[in-house]
């Protein structure tokens, strides 16, 4: 038997006893260590994503331990797992983009995922843990994966000013990977204190725009030209209509963050600066790779991590982040 957080519909959780499950060939089942919460979590606990229907087991950021010797892990291997499970078939797979496979499916969103006490995860979706890194920060090269990625098809260069906005798992995770890259400057825009004062204890510039304007403030602090990338980590309606402000002419915006609904983008500003805009989606296999070896060589990382509570609390780990309290990223352990 095995404990499982199981998503019953809108804002109901429900922490049950299950069997096992079986394991088909080419797979193994992990005992799982750690699972985190992701914004997709809360989405689907609000009952407000389109593909995940209960009941479900929630849960895209995991790591574990293999149970039983499969076709290429022995037991005991430390892993995380790659969680997009793409057709194979589709332009975007037979091109090398599986990542935005045109019927791409998710661990957690499309099938069960890792917030139990076993999961059975397919052997190619496996990837290993480094000997340095522990099972709890092997839950969290998912996010950073996401922050790698972002850099990566953002076009950053060497040495970039950086604006950074949100200071959530994902806009943290940004940060911290700029900063280990060479950006010069990195400044993380945010309205939650408890965020900021985090990213600020990091060590990076930071601003409340409930305090001052940060128009002005970043305007300032690149002598009037605007930064080199802008990451939009936040998905606010607020931020989206100031990105084409405080990049500089031929400059590059990232759209990290998911906008549940259209929002104001000032486009002829995008024109007279010839500003580029780039949209991500998820990672590629070469991103959770660099992210494994990243995660290692960046201690940081880990004080992302404020909550680790065991599975019978999981409902107290979702109204954490649902209530904004003083939270960023939530872990179950199980």
């Amino acid at each position: 038997m095995m404990q499982a957080i199981t998503y019953r519909g809108p804002e109901k959780l429900e922490v049950i006893e299950q069997s096992k499950p079986a394991v088909p060939k080419g797979a193994v089942l992990l005992k799982i260590s750690h699972s985190g919460i992701c914004g997709t979590d809360l989405n689907i606990y609000a009952g407000a994503h389109p593909r995940a229907k209960a009941p479900l087991i929630m849960g895209h950021e995991f790591s574990g331990v293999v149970v039983e010797d499969g076709t290429q892990y022995k037991a005991g291997t430390p892993v995380t797992v790659y969680p997009l499970v793409s057709c194979g078939q589709c332009e975007p797979c037979q091109t090398g983009q599986s990542h935005v496979c045109t019927t791409l499916k998710l661990l957690g969103i499309d099938f069960d995922g890792g917030m139990a006490t076993y999961a059975v995860v397919s052997e190619d979706l496996i990837i290993p843990l480094k000997e340095k890194v522990s099972l709890k920060l092997g839950a969290f090269i998912e996010p950073v994966a996401v922050a790698v990625h972002a850099l990566r098809k953002g076009n950053y260069q060497l040495g970039d000013r950086s604006v950074v906005f949100g200071a959530g798992t994902i806009g943290l995770c940004v940060a911290l990977t700029l900063r280990h890259y060479g950006a010069s400057r990195v400044v993380v825009v945010e309205t939650n204190s408890f965020r900021l004062k985090m990213a600020a204890d990091m060590g990076f510039e930071t601003i409340n725009p409930m305090e001052e304007n940060e128009e002005e403030v970043l305007l300032e602090k690149s002598e009037g030209s605007g930064f080199d990338l802008v990451f939009d980590c936040a998905g606010h309606p607020s931020v989206s209509e100031k990105l084409t402000r405080v990049v500089k002419s031929c400059g590059h915006i990232v759209m990290v963050a998911a906008y549940k609904k259209p929002a104001p983008l000032d486009l002829i500003q995008g024109m007279f600066k010839e500003i580029s805009m780039q949209f991500v989606r998820v990672y590629t296999k070469k991103d959770f790779e660099i992210a494994a070896e990243m995660i290692m060589n960046v201690p940081e990382f880990e004080r992302i991590i404020t909550h680790e509570l065991p599975a019978a609390e999981a409902q107290q780990g979702f109204d954490l982040l649902v209530g904004q309290k003083n939270a960023v990223k939530v872990m179950f352990t199980f």
